[in-house]
């Protein structure tokens, strides 16, 4: 126990010196936490600041993280991983979600979750937008580990069911009550935000596919690569 309280306070004093990002991603104002000793020390300070791997622990839950690919806005790869990760008290929402979907035969296909702050930054610097894109003054909830990105699929086929539009389309139909719909896409759509909502997430209303926690206020943003949290 001794060396245990030892290693806790040192990490403490660490984090204390070495809590904030530098370099490139001061630029708009912001200091969000970059450092891997800082990040700990706040997991010490509360487990609940734990980045969680999602296909870990959720169960069926399958991954389709665009951004580890090339199959997105920015035309290449984000990240060099595909994972997706979540703050403790989010992840175990979202696993709560994905039980009751498992009741009638769906599960949640995730497109991107916790986000480092660096990725926000050039995402508006590409797109020049903070309706789609997070504006890097503010930061994105997805830097503090609080937004998640998915839709539905069916667990059987594995196929995603129809949805208004493709991930990431920057389009009217996008926006999450957009009414010029066929039926089923519709009835999906709402589907999707209402177990969500149950569970304490809420719908971006921009974006049918983004869902913030709502405890989010709580959470530092951070620049943690995933590279990092492995």
């Amino acid at each position: 126990m001794k060396n245990i309280s030892i290693l806790a306070l040192w990490l403490l004093i660490i984090g204390y010196f070495d809590s904030y990002g530098q370099g490139e991603t001061t630029k708009y104002g912001l200091d969000p936490i970059a450092s891997l000793n800082a990040y700990q020390t706040l997991c010490l300070q509360d487990s609940n600041n734990r980045l969680v791997a999602l296909d870990t622990f959720i169960p069926d839950l399958k991954l389709d993280i665009k951004y580890a690919s090339l199959d997105n806005f920015m035309g290449r790869k984000m990240y060099n991983r595909a994972a997706a990760y979540l703050r403790l008290p989010a992840a175990k929402a979202l696993r709560a979600v994905q039980m009751e979907l498992m009741e009638c035969g769906l599960g949640l296909q995730i497109f991107d979750a916790y986000r480092p702050y660096a990725v926000t930054v050039a995402f508006y610097e590409k797109a020049q937008d903070t309706v789609f894109v997070a504006s890097p003054w503010k930061g994105s909830r997805h830097n503090r580990g609080c937004a998640v990105d998915l839709t539905l699929i069916d667990l059987h086929s594995g196929k995603e069911l129809e949805m208004p539009t493709a991930f990431d389309a920057f389009v009217a139909e996008a926006h999450a009550d957009y009414p010029h719909l066929p039926e089923a896409v519709i009835k999906n759509r709402e589907l999707l935000k209402k177990v969500m909502t149950k569970y304490g997430f809420e719908v971006y209303p921009d974006e049918w596919w983004h869902f913030d926690f709502k405890d989010w206020k709580r959470f530092e943003l951070l620049n943690i690569s995933f590279e990092v949290l492995e």
